[in-house]
């Protein structure tokens, strides 16, 4: 029994030890367990220095003085001779248009021979009524004297037979000259795509001119033989000669139009007598009435006519195609341009939406700087205007900054622009901001003593970002002296104790 109780009491004591050797173990190392299981911070102290302030934005390159290529009648594109980024001169082609009247033009013609085959139809019922109505000698003699019924209506066919012999010469004169036209227009289109060929040709072999030895040659003919061709037309005496044919079947037209109206006037006062004698006000009425509607519709023809264009549409200006709406295939009208072109010489503009406070810090002549402008040649931009964002005027400005060099319209460019250079009081590392619903503030590392040592505690303070620049900013609502935090090797919120590096 003894030598039993004697182990009982060496095993109580043993147990004992351990015990107490564990538990003061965890006592001695307890803040270096828990210190494991917080978050580790890297802070640094605020400083006062200089920082030169940067607003950056992103937008779309604009056309600064836009010209918009615009064709005034429904037609239909044939194909489409540039692309977006071509530099094209004056009377270059810009697109083909098939060779066809426009939807307006045959829109307008059949309301004209329509109105006309009314005015067809008035004419006849009356004339039938003049020449068919049964009219005694009587009635003759108490309204003209005594010329009969016969003579009367022989006067009236011969009338209307000059009448129809003029309007068909009108409209054999008027074949003549559209015929003519078309022919004139052909040879100015080819001469426009001949001196095209030219531009294309002289473009390409200034690309490739010092370059490799047959492809320089190869273009140095191409552009020879194109400057031949054009050479051969402007030499042609054949735009002189339809012109002339023009001028000379233009003449007969007009004197054949006045013996037409002539014959119009003599008809015309022959069948209102015999309207009056006969007492045919009705029909009158009604040849009247489609008379107006046949002038009406006729005014439309004309105003078409004067709208037509030959089989291309040609560039008013010289520049860079920035928009092309044409598409083979398809129709093109007045309700969207056919083309876009920055004139040459002309620049380009580029706006983006900054706030108030940070508009206030600029000045118009600003030079902004390229986001990664390696990728860009010679390109500049400087701030040309601050004007208010008319979305939200009283938060926001929109800078406008023109732009020169090589861009196009339509590019994305990023680009910062800064303020002189200022010092501040309290600056601090980028990644010490921190933004919630209630503003912006720093996380400020703070030691509080305890029976175990010191314990870190991250706190709040709001602070107002006055200006920054790619990695530090300046703010107020700090002393001086704060150690902030930067990093965390976990989320970290007010309040929340913490641990520094090295345990420090």
């Amino acid at each position: 029994m003894d030598e039993k109780g004697t182990k009982r009491r060496e095993w109580v004591k043993n147990a004992a030890i351990i015990f107490l050797t564990v538990l003061l173990v965890l006592t001695f190392f307890s803040r270096t367990i828990q210190n494991y299981s917080l978050p580790e911070v890297a802070a640094q102290y605020t400083q006062s220095g200089t920082i030169t302030a940067k607003i950056r934005g992103t937008g779309v390159v604009e056309s600064g003085d836009p010209y918009e290529v615009n064709i005034q009648q429904t037609r239909k594109v044939a194909s489409v001779a540039v692309r977006v980024g071509d530099k094209v001169q004056q009377g270059d082609v810009l697109v083909y248009l098939e060779d066809a009247e426009s939807t307006e033009l045959e829109a307008a013609l059949e309301e004209l021979e329509a109105a006309k085959e009314k005015l067809r139809d008035a004419r006849d019922k009356y004339n039938e009524a003049l020449l068919t109505g049964d009219y005694s000698a009587e009635d003759i003699q108490a309204a003209n004297g005594n010329t009969s019924v016969t003579t009367y209506r022989q006067q009236l066919t011969d009338a209307q037979n000059a009448v129809k012999y003029w309007e068909d010469k009108v409209a054999e004169i008027d074949r003549d000259i559209n015929n003519i036209q078309a022919q004139l227009t052909y040879e100015k289109d080819q001469d426009n795509a001949a001196q095209s060929r030219v531009n294309a040709a002289k473009k390409r072999y200034d690309q490739v001119s010092g370059g490799d030895a047959d492809v320089s040659a190869q273009a140095y003919k191409e552009l020879k033989e194109a400057e031949d061709a054009l050479a051969e037309r402007a030499g042609s005496q054949m735009k002189a000669n339809l012109e002339s044919q023009i001028a000379s079947r233009t003449l007969d037209l007009y004197n054949t139009q006045k013996d037409l109206a002539a014959a119009q006037k003599k008809l015309g006062d022959l069948t209102d007598m015999l309207g009056n004698m006969f007492g045919l006000d009705a029909f009158q009425k009604a040849i009247s009435d489609a008379q107006k509607d046949v002038n009406e519709a006729q005014e439309k023809v004309d105003k078409e006519l004067a709208k037509s264009q030959g089989a291309v549409i040609t560039a008013p200006i010289s520049g860079t195609v920035t928009t092309i709406n044409a598409v083979a295939g398809r129709e093109v009208s007045a309700a969207t341009p056919v083309a876009i072109l920055q004139p040459e010489g002309q620049g380009y503009t580029l706006s983006f939406t900054v706030t108030n406070e940070q508009a206030r810090r600029l000045s118009v002549g600003d030079v902004a700087e390229l986001v990664n402008s390696w990728r860009y040649n010679d390109v500049d931009v400087v701030l040309a205007n601050i004007r208010p964002d008319t979305s939200n005027p009283g938060d926001n400005r929109i800078l406008v900054f023109n732009v020169t060099g090589d861009v196009t319209a339509g590019q994305s460019l990023s680009v910062s622009v800064g303020q002189r250079s200022a010092t501040y009081d309290a600056i601090v590392p980028n990644s010490a901001i921190r933004e919630d619903n209630n503003g912006k503030f720093v996380l400020v590392v703070e030691s509080r003593p305890s029976p175990l040592g010191n314990r870190y505690v991250a706190t709040r303070m709001n602070v107002e970002v006055l200006a920054s620049d790619d990695t530090q900013s300046a703010v107020s609502g700090l002393y001086g002296y704060e150690f902030v935090i930067t990093t965390s090797t976990a989320p970290v919120e007010a309040g929340q104790l913490v641990r520094l590096p090295d345990n420090n």
